[in-house]
């Protein structure tokens, strides 16, 4: 089989599981690395546990968060391979809603996730973030290794307006409208040699 077909089949699967919603295997559902990539323009590749050192001397990092900026997961029993979230909004000091793939099932995009700061320094260090087959906070804690900017590192924090809705108190959705959407974005934004 030809390496154009492979790709091709390959991207055919990818869009056809995300417009149905439908879990795919993990080998060829969504995970959190490509998604983060196209959501945040960061153009880091491997897993996510290698993004906060790869970052280092690329891109600004800092314990803060920002809208568009990269939650970086230390690895953990529970998730030996790390994870990477994109800040959608900011809620306040301790709550932001994040967008990430390969979080509550398999391949499943969640946007405007709930995560929650429940590190003693307010230091982003250990968060709590949305589960959704709970449809609450996720029990576990997880450690963080901080925030990953898309700037220059020796770059100065802009005064940036968030692009910030501050929602009511509900459950966070995903819609099919909005997994078609990202669906387009996400294949144009794959690089032609496969999904890493």
């Amino acid at each position: 089989m030809s390496p154009f077909f492979t790709r091709f089949a390959l991207r055919i699967l990818l869009a056809v599981g995300l417009l149905a919603g439908a879990a795919a295997p993990a080998s060829a559902a969504l995970q959190c690395v490509p998604y983060a990539r196209a959501q945040s323009g960061i153009d880091i590749r491997g897993n996510a546990l290698t993004w906060w050192g790869q970052a280092e001397g690329r891109y600004r990092r800092g314990a803060e968060p920002e809208v568009g900026a990269v939650l970086a997961f230390r690895p953990t029993r529970a998730m030996p391979i790390g994870h990477v979230a994109t800040v959608a909004a900011i809620l306040d000091e301790r709550h932001i809603y994040l967008n990430h793939a390969n979080w509550s099932g398999p391949g499943r995009i969640e946007t405007r996730a709930l995560a929650e700061d429940v590190s003693e320094n307010g230091d982003w260090s250990v968060v709590r973030v949305w589960f959704a087959p709970q449809g609450a906070l996720g029990r576990r804690t997880n450690p963080t290794f901080g925030f990953i900017y898309n700037e220059a590192p020796d770059a100065v924090p802009t005064a940036v307006t968030p692009r910030t809705v501050i929602a009511s108190a509900t459950a966070p959705t995903t819609t099919v409208a909005s997994r078609q959407a990202f669906a387009a974005t996400i294949m144009a934004a794959l690089p032609s040699g496969g999904t890493d």
